[in-house]
């Protein structure tokens, strides 16, 4: 069970063979992915502050 062994994945891989321990890749049609159009994001308003009023006492 070594490098010289074909029946085991070390051997195949020495050997160059490919078997049941050893199987080939199957290579997969790429995938074409379609560009998403770009969809304009309302931009937020802008933040505005709250200030407070002081009201003035009538003494």
């Amino acid at each position: 069970m070594g490098k010289g062994d074909i029946k085991t994945k070390r051997g195949k891989i020495v050997n160059g063979s490919y078997g049941v321990k050893r199987l080939k890749n199957k290579t997969k049609a790429p995938i074409i992915v379609e560009e998403k159009a770009e969809v304009e994001k309302p931009k937020p308003a802008a933040k505005t502050r709250k200030t407070k009023v002081k009201e003035e006492s009538a003494d």
